[in-house]
């Protein structure tokens, strides 16, 4: 066990290495400049202004921040202050001149509750979902179910988000959520009961809530669905009902634990998505996480922030990959750790 985890701890910083010198690299030959966006603002970041001239300030910027030295020499230089100070630089355009940890520290909090939330309403309602439709297979309610699953996982989620706005919140038609934001105004809570602050705060949840999580309860309780249905066809199963065993008891004690096995291969991809967030939804929704300051890094060509959010989602898709193999080795004792390598 210590041995697997120590080896998987040493690929997975070579793999770090590699993904961050590739983001840099790549960051570092994208079009637009950092310093002429600090100037003109993010909208601008994409122009090339020949006709301004470099004042010393510039330089002392490029200098600053590596960008007068090539790009495998800047990646270096960026590495040695990452490893050696735990210096993950400072903002140019976006946070001006802030640490790019404080910036990036500001932004997760909206993002973690929302996809914290998504996720716990996915497996939560996924997981019975798919159940239920394996055991009704062929049914008239099991075909309905397997229809509307698909009608949701085809449903584009900006189009979802833009719809939801439309009908349910603003003036046009049910004025029932609010428009944007997760943070209610404080003007409407201001010096009312904590169950109307909570209420109200609910209620900015719901319409992102409920994009973050259709499309994955649709795939996963698909998985689960096909899952169930391949361990009921098992012999252990046939074995099982042939001592007596009542259905409820077969299907709890021998199918479900083997069943949710995709589903734990499946959760290494979310963790890094509690961090990331969702672009598009934040940007609808005006949510000021880290999606949107993605956006933001993007536009501005802000490297520092960029790699620093790069590094983050790097870190914790190896970290959920990890999970899932360790979690997979708990849940089915079959599968050994060195068979994983």
């Amino acid at each position: 066990m210590r041995t697997y985890v120590l080896k998987r701890l040493i690929f997975m910083a070579v793999t770090l290495v590699a993904i961050t010198m590739v983001s840099y690299t790549m960051m570092r030959l994208a079009p637009g400049d950092p310093i002429r966006a600090q100037q003109l603002g993010a909208e601008n970041a994409g122009m090339q202004d020949a006709a301004k001239k470099e004042t010393l300030g510039d330089k002392l910027l490029r200098e600053k921040y590596y960008l007068d030295k090539p790009a495998i020499i800047g990646y270096g230089c960026w590495l040695r202050d990452l490893v050696t100070r735990f210096d993950w630089g400072s903002s140019i355009v976006v946070g001006k001149g802030a640490p790019v940890m404080s910036v990036i520290r500001e932004r997760i909090p909206p993002t973690l509750k929302i996809n914290i939330c998504a996720i716990i309403l996915v497996y939560a309602c996924a997981l019975p979902i798919g159940i239920y439709a394996a055991v009704r297979r062929g049914k008239w309610d099991e075909r309905a179910i397997t229809t509307a699953l698909f009608v949701l996982y085809s449903l584009p989620t900006f189009w979802v988000g833009l719809l939801l706005l439309m009908f349910f919140a603003g003036d046009r038609f049910l004025n029932v959520f609010p428009v944007a934001g997760l943070v209610p105004d404080p003007d409407k809570v201001w010096a009312v009961s904590y169950w109307r602050v909570l209420l109200e705060t609910a209620r900015h949840y719901v319409l992102p809530v409920f994009c973050l999580t259709y499309g994955g309860l649709a795939g996963l309780s698909r998985y689960m669905r096909v899952g169930v249905l391949e361990k009921m066809r098992q012999d252990y199963v046939r074995t099982a009902r042939a001592k007596g065993l009542s259905e409820w008891n077969v299907l709890m004690k021998h199918v479900l634990r083997n069943s949710v096995i995709p589903m734990i291969t499946i959760f290494a991809g979310l963790l890094p998505g509690l961090i990331a967030g969702s672009i598009i939804i934040e940007y609808i929704f005006s949510i000021n996480g880290m999606g949107s300051l993605s956006i933001l890094a993007l536009t501005s060509r802000d490297y520092p922030v960029l790699m620093g959010l790069f590094t983050i989602g790097a870190v914790l898709t190896l970290l959920g990959i990890l999970l899932s193999d360790l979690l997979l080795g708990v849940v089915d004792p079959r599968v050994s750790l060195e068979s994983l390598e």
